[in-house]
């Protein structure tokens, strides 16, 4: 058996994670510190590795960026930086394969379009979730969420090649 985690890193994103059961799904907003973040993919791991399966990280491949007008302070360019950091090293010392896949190669699996040509971040971003609440209708599917459950359809998807 295989289990996938997609990772949506950043304050506002989340984990979803699974065997290749996918009726069994389970999903949380990205913890408060992290501190935490490194305990919940620690206990991923634990458990993948007590039911004998194998472990596969997706992370979206961020990269640093500022809201136009130079609203966003670099301090906040730097916390999510040194929180994707955290995810990665956590990852590392685990010995858990990832791959690092960007936000355009994911969301084209799903032929959705594109954010650009949705109006508004928000319009594409609830888009995404709906999507994301259509394919695993027993999931209590949040903004934070989506894209995490979105990301690990994509995973099984490459891995079911």
């Amino acid at each position: 058996m295989k289990t996938f985690i997609a990772i949506d890193p950043g304050a506002s994103g989340g984990l979803a994670w699974t065997t290749t059961d996918i009726h069994s799904v389970v999903t949380a907003s990205t913890p408060d510190t992290e501190s935490d973040y490194v305990d919940l993919l620690k206990d991923i791991y634990e458990a993948s590795k007590v039911e004998g399966d194998h472990l596969t990280a997706y992370v979206e491949k961020v990269s640093g960026f500022t809201k136009a007008g130079g609203h966003q302070p670099g301090s906040a360019m730097f916390k999510f930086g040194f929180g994707c950091g955290v995810i990665e090293g956590a990852l590392r010392a685990l010995g858990i394969p990832t791959i690092y896949v960007t936000p355009q190669k994911w969301q084209k699996h799903f032929s959705l379009g594109t954010a650009s040509k949705c109006g508004t971040k928000t319009i594409w971003k609830n888009k995404l979730r709906a999507e994301a609440q259509r394919r695993y209708p027993d999931v209590k599917v949040t903004l934070a969420v989506a894209d995490a459950l979105l990301m690990l359809t994509y995973a099984q998807a490459q891995e079911n090649q």
